[in-house]
């Protein structure tokens, strides 16, 4: 399931594109009926053929792929530009790890608290903890857009919820391309430079206890990787004091060793910008696929298509009152009532699916069923007759009279059969009883075969 499946079943369902029959007979053959939104996206990708192109749910994906594909772009080169400024080395002073670290560390983590907040807040039209994320003003970029599209977008109003998740998935893979921007400059400016990493703070830090903050940073990795973490001397040695613009002696002595930061630096990126930001990225997508879900079920006209595919047809079984008409014979055997099962069950001009409605709607089952004349060409409705055994159930269309070919046909299964009763239906509106007019011609005309085992149903 995928946001095209919730855009295509919204203007499917706006455009109202079958019918109260149509729906019935899918949900007879889905099989899906106690799986309901499999059922409705199975719909979905049946029936959106039908609707006319270009489809919403192209416009907007497009629109929005395009969107969050430049914020991406922006991201990951801001990323690459905030770290070349970060580690910016002139050769007299070194480059301060606090920044650094405040940057893949401090940040990831504040950011992903209000991530948390904002889904825990998902629901709510309004959240500020949403608002705030980059990925939000997409929306604001819709003004750049072609009249005609944008118009298209802003009639599609789209629930809280989804909106929400999709803001939020989307800021989480922002953050993964700016924070990859960020370890890709670091790598290439250690690889290409040689940078001496030193540590500045007014704050009353002291080795001591710097080394116990970065050891409980590190302990993600520290067992497999330690030479990753800061020892106690590299930290005394490469504390900075500004004073003026000279360096200690001792720290221009060391300074081949203060280049060692970078892989602390490297992996911190790699733990807290990139790792824990993908895992969040990971349960934004099971949030957005259950955001997804609720919304689709909740879209205006679900319920009703749902009732339409699982709910069957009400058709009257009801004796019939009426006093059936003089031109039926004395000879025309009839039924009032039909029985719960049938060996085969046939359709003149009526295709399967519909015949299946038929059947759920008078509460028939039958083994085998076929759609006979129509489309069917002769030797197709003689191999049709080879198979008929037993009792046959024959719909017929009661406002459409019989014809010499629908004659020529029955007696031909008349021959092949033990009992044939032609069962005259009306429309789904009529919810498929026949008006007595109707059943009166072909009760006239039927009753001329002379035939015992035709029986008609009045």
């Amino acid at each position: 399931m995928n946001l095209k499946s919730y855009l295509d079943l919204y203007e499917l369902l706006k455009n109202d594109v079958s019918n109260r029959e149509e729906r019935r007979a899918f949900g007879l053959s889905s099989g899906l009926g106690k799986r309901p939104l499999e059922q409705i996206i199975t719909w979905t990708s049946t029936y959106y053929k039908k609707l006319k192109s270009p489809l919403l749910s192209e416009i907007f994906s497009s629109y929005l792929y395009g969107v969050t594909i430049t914020l991406v772009i922006i991201a990951f080169f801001l990323g690459i530009f905030s770290g070349i400024a970060l580690l910016s080395y002139n050769g007299h002073e070194p480059v301060n790890v606090v920044y650094f670290m405040a940057m893949v560390i401090v940040l990831p983590l504040f950011t992903m608290l209000l991530t948390i907040l904002s889904m825990i807040r998902s629901q709510r039209a309004q959240s500020i903890l949403v608002h705030i994320s980059p990925a939000y003003w997409l929306e604001k970029m819709m003004a750049l857009l072609p009249n005609t599209i944008r118009k298209n977008i802003e009639t599609f109003k789209i629930t809280p919820l989804l909106s929400n998740w999709i803001i939020i998935k989307r800021s989480q893979l922002i953050a993964i391309f700016f924070s990859l921007g960020l370890l890709l400059c670091l790598l290439a400016v250690v690889a290409t430079k040689d940078i001496a990493f030193a540590w500045s703070t007014t704050l009353q830090i002291t080795p001591e206890v710097l080394h116990g903050y970065l050891n409980l940073l590190a302990f993600p990795w520290k067992e497999f990787v330690p030479t990753a973490v800061p020892s106690l001397e590299l930290i005394e040695q490469s504390q900075y004091f500004r004073l003026g613009d000279a360096l200690s002696d001792e720290m221009i002595h060391n300074a081949s060793k203060l280049g060692e930061w970078w892989k602390f630096l490297v992996f911190a990126t790699l733990f807290y910008a990139l790792f824990l930001r993908f895992v969040l990225y990971l349960v934004s997508l099971l949030g957005y696929h259950y955001a997804l879900k609720k919304s689709l079920m909740s879209l205006e006209g679900v319920n009703t298509l749902l009732r339409d595919m699982n709910e069957p047809i009400i058709s009257t079984h009801a004796l019939r009152v009426e006093k059936i008409s003089s031109t039926m014979q004395k000879n025309m055997q009839h039924i009032q009532r039909l029985d719960t099962s049938y060996d085969v069950v046939q359709g003149w001009a009526i295709p399967l699916s519909k015949l299946i409605v038929l059947n759920d709607s008078m509460e028939v089952i039958t083994p085998n069923i076929f759609e006979v004349g129509g489309g069917n060409t002769l030797e197709e409705d003689s191999e049709i007759v080879h198979k008929s055994f037993g009792e046959v159930l024959l719909y017929v269309k009661a406002w459409e009279p019989p014809t010499m070919d629908f004659l020529d046909y029955l007696e031909m299964l008349l021959e092949s059969v033990d009992k044939v009763i032609v069962c005259p239906i009306g429309t789904e509106e009529e919810a498929y009883k026949a008006k007595e007019k109707w059943v009166d011609i072909w009760i006239k005309k039927l009753s001329l075969l002379h035939n015992k085992k035709l029986w008609v149903k009045i």
